[in-house]
């Protein structure tokens, strides 16, 4: 990056940036990515999980939205990511008779709009039910009120794993991907945008990446990129320069065991606030999301009790064994970028996304939703086009991501991959669908290392290989990045990985070349950070609940001293 001048560079390393490196690399330009923490560290790890059409759009009649959504989705669960990519059933309960014709007829719309995009025959059509039916699929449901249910079909994903697997992808065609990589600076000639000056997280050494385009895919950041250029005492740079104005609005998730609920599929709720999902996770549930303004620490959004006992309020209106506090095994919250409007209520605000381009050489995309990434990053790799002549059209629709290719054939002979390595078919099938074909990988350690083949301590359903692979293969370079998004570690057991962090330090540290101090450091670090979350998850309001995450320190550094603030990207 100190060396070359490259085509783009993308500011960013969630799942929009990672999705435009990936397309601009895949079109043959050279391409640098730079992100200030790790890969989904923000936004794009702490989602609902889906990969869906947004049922709920078509109420706001955002029908351009919900087709192009659908399409996606039949593209990610067909072709582009099936190892990574899977069908969730869900329920939408009926309480009252007109429920059934009105939510009938959405549902209808919405599946009739999914085969219409050419991709949806791989999802079973809905069906109508009975109250008898419906107890049936989810026997945790109250019956005084139920009359019945519609059930039907979305994707589900892993998240922050999906963003790593896009980033590995556009790394495959060539792209240069740094994290722990912060952005300091835009470097200018006069009028143009020619690059960023940034410094190393790890190291502090500082440095200029320069680049032909600029694009910021930086979320609930993008204010930032504006302040960064109106704030330049440059006339050029000052006045009425075109930006984003992005709104943070706050979700939080809850994850509780399986056999907390009765149910063999997820449901769909209304609330007056937002919609209310319950999501099967392996082992857990995912209850979520709330939504709220958000305009504290963007970096660590944290959810406070008020926030943890409006879902459980919520949620235990339709169960018959209502859930409680001491049921809850992880919280995780985050912030949806939202573009900027009139309405107070930032669930009515649309998901879609903009592309602007505020001055000669710089983009900015933001907005949009999880699904519709590959659109958003596709848009802006098409703008940064015009000013790179010869440059092809996008063919990310037609590239499978990391792991796909062979996948099938992998999943068809779990057993005798199972057989051969020595280990079980649900260890195989566990890693298939977190690394498709390349679970190969994994099996190759534990043959060379048996050891590595143990499950970790407080968290068995995953391989001591999959912390080694993390930090050889995936680029980790911290304790949190494995416990928090290479596994999900820190939200699925009771303990939040405390139990698990020792192992998983050492296991990185042999790897790393870490020392007992490091080690120490980092296990600290970890420690730190959990037990700052739950003391956030005790307060009353956002304000107080932000001063309580914020006693933890940033594992990389930020507000370390007066020079380093918070990520700005």
């Amino acid at each position: 990056m100190r060396d070359e001048t490259f085509d783009v560079l993308i500011i960013g390393g969630g799942v929009t940036g990672a999705g435009a490196a990936l397309d601009a690399a895949s079109r043959g330009l050279s391409v640098a990515l730079v992100e200030a923490r790790d890969y989904a560290s923000g936004t794009s790890s702490r989602s609902s999980k889906l990969i869906h059409g947004g049922l709920r759009y078509l109420e706001q009649l955002e029908f351009p939205l919900v087709h192009e959504a659908l399409r996606e989705r039949g593209l990610l669960l067909t072709r582009l990511a099936p190892h990574l990519v899977r069908p969730v059933p869900f329920l939408v309960p009926l309480t009252k008779w007109y429920e059934r014709p009105y939510y009938g007829a959405g549902v209808a719309l919405y599946d009739a709009m999914s085969a219409a995009s050419g991709y949806g025959r791989g999802l079973p059509w809905h069906r109508h039910l009975s109250r008898r039916g419906a107890h049936r699929l989810f026997p945790g449901l109250a019956e005084d009120t139920l009359r019945g249910a519609i059930r039907y079909f979305d994707g589900q994903v892993d998240d922050a794993r999906y963003v790593l697997t896009l980033a590995r992808s556009a790394a495959s065609y060539g792209a240069a991907i740094a994290t722990s990589t912060r952005v300091v600076g835009i470097i200018r000639d006069a009028r143009e945008v020619t690059g960023v000056r940034v410094r190393d997280m790890e190291s502090r050494a500082e440095f200029d990446v320069r680049a032909r385009t600029v694009i910021a895919a930086t979320g609930v950041w993008s204010d930032d990129i504006s302040e960064m250029i109106h704030g330049s005492t440059d006339p050029i740079a000052s006045g009425n320069t075109p930006g984003l104005r992005v709104r943070a609005s706050k979700g939080i998730h809850l994850l509780v065991p399986r056999s907390v609920i009765s149910g063999d599929v997820g449901l769909i709720l209304r609330t007056e606030k937002s919609v209310l999902f319950v999501i099967p996770w392996g082992g857990h549930w995912i209850i979520g999301t709330t939504d709220t303004d958000w305009n504290l620490d963007r970096a660590h959004p944290a959810a406070s009790s008020v926030d943890i006992d409006y879902l459980l309020e919520h949620v235990n209106r339709v169960l018959e064994r209502p859930i409680h506090h001491s049921d809850i095994e992880g919280v995780y919250a985050g912030l949806r970028p939202l573009l900027a409007g009139e309405s107070e209520m930032s669930s009515k605000l649309s998901r879609e996304h903009a592309v602007v381009e505020p001055m000669l050489g710089l983009m900015l995309v933001a907005g949009g939703k999880y699904t519709t990434y590959r659109v958003m990053a596709r848009d802006v790799i098409d703008v940064a086009a015009r000013r790179l002549p010869g440059t092809p059209p996008s063919r990310t629709d037609q590239a499978p991501l990391a792991g796909a290719d062979g996948f099938h054939a992998a999943w068809a002979h779990r057993a005798a991959i199972a057989a051969r390595h020595g280990v079980t078919v649900g260890v195989v099938e566990h890693l298939l669908e977190r690394y498709g074909a390349l679970a190969l990988e994994i099996l190759a350690l534990v043959d060379g290392d048996p050891e590595l083949g143990r499950p970790l301590p407080g968290a068995p359903e995953y391989l001591a290989a999959e912390i080694h692979y993390a930090a050889l293969a995936e680029g980790a370079l911290h304790l949190d990045d494995v416990l928090t998004r290479r596994t999900r570690i820190s939200i699925e057991t009771p303990h939040r990985g405390t139990e698990t962090a020792p192992a998983a330090a050492a296991l990185m540290g042999a790897v790393l070349g870490w020392d007992d101090v490091t080690r120490e450091r980092e296990i600290e670090h970890y420690l730190t950070r959990v037990a700052a979350e739950r003391e956030s998850q005790r307060k009353p309001d956002d304000r107080t609940a932000d001063a309580a995450r914020l006693g933890a320190p940033d594992v990389r550094g930020y507000g370390a001293d007066p020079a380093i603030t918070a990520p700005l990207f």
